[in-house]
């Protein structure tokens, strides 16, 4: 093989791993202090029917993505300034969005929902509690603790928030996420060796809109 193919190659790798690199979010020590959201004038009740939150996983051969529902949430705002927030998600709502049924799409919604992934049956739900948020250069930085298979970590994510005819709007940029961070470590090849190609990439992309009302 040509050896300036090899460099070629090797140097758009690295490329490749480094844009990864600087989108995962880095997962920290859970935030111990958090304001919780009280039933004030301030309050948005998320609206699960318009509330969605996306997932996208990737291995050698391709790559897989779908859905999650909430199961609750709500929004403290005050002056247009997010004060506190806490949304409830419902892990038995894993939907892939990529494959048709029956031809593969119930394995792989049954394979996320198995204990090699989120076991669902023994937790249900994933959370995330908003400890912060600020704006830097103009864009919005929401810091906040993620919960899944009861494993806590702090997050800080770039977001949006817009309110219109009553409706607040809070969405998130895509980023990643560490699952080996939070307890899965299937086909990681940071716990398993002689995996070869049919290794399963440790980041997981995530975005979510969440519209709410009063």
């Amino acid at each position: 093989m040509n050896k300036s193919f090899i460099v070629f190659a090797f140097a758009a790798l690295s490329i490749i791993s480094c844009k990864k690199e600087k989108s995962k979010v880095a997962a920290k020590e859970e935030v111990k202090e958090v304001q919780k959201v009280e039933n004030t004038l301030n309050s948005f009740k998320a609206n699960i029917a318009e509330s969605t939150i996306t997932w996208k996983g990737t291995k050698p051969t391709g790559a897989h993505d779908g859905t999650i529902s909430l199961e609750s949430g709500v929004l403290d705002i005050e002056n247009g300034a997010i004060k506190a927030g806490e949304f409830v998600i419902n892990m038995n709502s894993i939907v892939c969005t990529d494959l048709e049924a029956g031809k593969g799409k119930e394995d792989l919604e049954g394979h996320l929902k198995a204990p090699d992934f989120f076991d669902v049956q023994k937790f249900p739900t994933a959370k995330f509690v908003i400890a912060s948020s600020e704006v830097k250069e103009g864009k919005l930085h929401v810091t906040g603790n993620l919960t899944v298979k009861e494993v806590t970590k702090s997050i800080t994510i770039p977001a949006t928030l817009a309110e219109a005819d009553g409706v607040v709007t809070f969405k998130s940029e895509a980023f990643n996420i560490d699952r080996t961070e939070f307890g899965i470590q299937y086909k990681s090849t940071k716990f398993f060796d002689n995996l070869k190609d049919k290794f399963i990439n440790d980041l997981i992309e995530l975005s979510f809109t969440i519209k709410a009302r009063k």
